[in-house]
């Protein structure tokens, strides 16, 4: 296993307009970080070293210009760009988006070749990062094409741990993508990545409803009762804790969630708003399902506190101290599964 301070974590610098680069550098501002792990920042060594005089910050920097320089235990800055970029603090345009996307899309190569063991991406704007050479709704959509396996939204504090079924798309069309197929998929990745990722044997997962008191027989639709119930009991008698489906109204504030080691919800709003409810600022959006590990912050460019200096850095914290945890968590794992305990035959 590497020593702590050896492990790589990429950081994308999201948009430079918004809050993302107060937040990374507030973060490494405490010393103490880079005892768990070297960061590297793709973006240019001037531009950040503009930001950190703006917010009257102390860290060291150390440009670097391949992967290959990187120092362990120095904030590494990867210059991905060498021209210099118009900053505008609040401001939501093209050119922010740009650069966002350069830097993400750097970091990405760098996760796949295996340079970074965990990518850490600072908030984007969904609108200004379009182009002709990204047409993706996030950061979730590309690393899915990009890496292998399925990847899942799973927003992550502490204990509570709340997954989606479905994403990014809109409300009236949720009830038509609710497949047995896709509802399979979305509960095996999150039970997978709940033992390999969070080292939880025999874990519990909750599915919430999608209709109001889960369709009540049938007079409030007929989803969870056609598809969802019979789905689950499905998935439950193929060995897995899967419980389900809840009425989503009265789950959270009755306390419910805590008897499970997840809860998956049947679309964005209905997951993440009692979540975000809950979290207090502290959550973590973590990209489940991937053969690498993805993490962000759970709130997003925040341009109307944007150069100001007052944004919280508390959620990109945690979400740097995710990624470390999957990190060991995954490592071990792969080693308990190579040496899995031998059973001794009982002697009579």
């Amino acid at each position: 296993m590497k020593k702590a301070e050896n492990i790589i974590v990429g950081i994308s610098i999201g948009d430079l307009n918004g809050i993302g680069s107060e937040i990374i550098l507030k973060t490494f501002e405490d010393s103490r970080m880079l005892e768990l792990c070297t960061p590297v920042i793709f973006a240019n060594v001037k531009i950040v070293s503009f930001i950190k005089k703006h917010f009257e910050l102390t860290a060291q920097l150390h440009g670097i210009d391949k992967l290959e320089q990187i120092v362990v235990g120095k904030i590494n800055i990867l210059n991905v760009w060498r021209e210099g970029v118009e900053i505008s603090f609040g401001n939501n345009n093209e050119n922010a988006g740009k650069y966002a996307i350069k830097s993400f899309v750097a970091a990405t190569k760098a996760l796949k070749e295996g340079f970074i063991d965990a990518l850490v991406t600072a908030p984007i704007n969904k609108s200004n990062i379009q182009s002709e050479e990204f047409k993706f709704p996030g950061h979730t959509d590309y690393l899915d094409q990009e890496l292998d396996g399925n990847a899942l939204m799973l927003m992550v504090q502490d204990t509570l741990r709340v997954g989606l079924i479905t994403d990014h798309i809109p409300v009236n069309e949720v009830a038509k993508h609710l497949t047995e197929d896709l509802i399979t998929k979305k509960i095996g990745v999150i039970h997978k990545t709940l033992s390999q990722d969070f080292s939880i044997n025999k874990p519990k997962i909750a599915v919430l409803a999608l209709n109001p008191h889960a369709g009540d027989n049938g007079v409030i639709g007929n989803e969870d009762d056609k598809i969802l119930k019979p789905t689950i009991k499905k998935i439950f008698e193929s060995g897995k804790l899967v419980f389900g489906p809840f009425p989503a109204d009265g789950f959270f504030g009755s306390g419910q969630y805590e008897k499970y080691d997840a809860v998956i919800a049947t679309y964005h709003d209905q997951g993440l708003i009692p979540f975000k409810t809950l979290s207090f600022g502290n959550g973590v959006n973590y990209t489940a399902g991937l053969n690498k590990i993805r993490t962000s912050p759970d709130h997003g460019t925040a341009y109307e506190i944007a150069g100001k200096g007052i944004a919280d850095n508390n959620s990109f914290r945690e979400a740097v101290y995710l990624a470390i945890d999957v990190y060991n968590s995954r490592l071990e794992h792969t080693e308990i599964s190579k040496n899995p305990l031998k059973t001794k035959e009982k002697q009579l």
